[in-house]
């Protein structure tokens, strides 16, 4: 009778626990394995069920990568010290770990990479291709002329190249990217789950809200230095909290891009104060989240309130990307 009770679940899609073994009979699997499908349920225990309507088909990462600035808009030293080439390296490796990872686990899923690079010298574009060799991943170079009569501030040179990178890559998530497109900078080292938790995490909570949402995969210090009230959400593997700012490494869908061109657009044309005001401007009308505890570290200076997320063992994801 047990066996054929089963049997009748899985038809009718249903999930059973024994509680008693710790598994699920109905996916041969213990209770704390994986348990969703991608594309089609997750399952959260103890929350049960959520059926996936929001199907993600593809995604399109767009790096910006400068080897050549240490940090933009600051005289301070980053964690660790090191030269810029040296974070763009782990950040592009750490990325294509997260990528392979995210892949070997859903093996449908259409994953494209593109590096926006900005003019590296010969010597470190050589390091970058040695990393993205055999990868499915295409490397740009920023066009500086085209946007010259477009983007006012041009007062800097390091600003007006930051500004350029930023509308190249826009662009290229609007005119390219089909569903979703996440902006990524070079200074980020990302947990090879990464990219696996925050599409497993988009489709869960896009179904849930039945509608697009916008995802941030650092948890920043800021977060944390005000008193904002947040949403706390179930992801895949993790918490979440809606927030209402972030820097310009952020998941949007291709809708979503459509809808808010302006801002993204208008984001390019100056040097804004903050910088991100008209990208935060979409947070006043979508939702927004980052995960508790991060899926990616933003490597600044140790006491920058834009930085370091807490409770992350920088030293150790710092080596694992040598």
């Amino acid at each position: 009778m047990k066996k054929l009770f089963i049997k009748i679940c899985k038809i009718l899609g249903f999930e059973i626990i024994d509680q008693n073994k710790f598994s699920v009979p109905t996916l041969d699997k213990e209770v704390n394995q994986d348990l969703s499908k991608f594309n089609e349920k997750s399952i959260i225990l103890p929350l049960g069920e959520v059926k996936i309507t929001r199907k993600v088909n593809s995604i399109l990462l767009i790096v910006r990568v400068n080897t050549n600035v240490e940090v933009w808009d600051q005289n301070k030293k980053r964690l660790f010290e090191q030269a810029k080439i040296e974070y763009s390296k782990r950040s592009i490796k750490s990325l294509i770990t997260s990528i392979d990872y995210c892949k070997k686990k859903h093996p449908s899923l259409n994953v494209n990479t593109l590096i926006v690079d900005d003019h590296s010298s010969e010597q470190n574009l050589k390091k970058i291709q040695e990393i993205t060799e055999k990868k499915n991943v295409q490397i740009i170079s920023l066009d500086h002329k085209k946007f010259e009569s477009i983007i006012k501030d041009q007062k800097s040179h390091e600003t007006f190249s930051n500004l350029a990178s930023l509308l190249q890559s826009f662009e290229i998530g609007k005119n390219q990217g089909e569903d979703l497109i996440l902006f990524l900078e070079d200074d980020y080292l990302h947990f090879e789950s990464m990219l696996n938790e925050m599409i497993l995490t988009y489709e869960r909570i896009a179904s849930q809200v039945g509608k697009d949402i916008l995802m941030c995969p650092s948890d920043y210090p800021y977060l944390y230095m005000n008193n904002e009230k947040t949403n706390i959400l179930i992801g895949s593997k993790r918490h979440w909290r809606t927030i209402n700012k972030t820097l310009c490494t952020f998941l949007i869908s291709k809708s979503l891009i459509d809808k808010y061109w302006e801002n993204l657009h208008k984001t390019c044309l100056d040097r804004h104060d903050p910088f991100e005001k008209y990208i935060n401007e979409i947070y006043k009308n979508e939702i927004c989240i980052s995960p508790i505890k991060s899926l990616s570290l933003h490597l600044t200076n140790v006491n920058s309130s834009y930085g370091l997320a807490p409770f992350i063992d920088y030293k150790k994801l710092w080596d694992q990307n040598e």
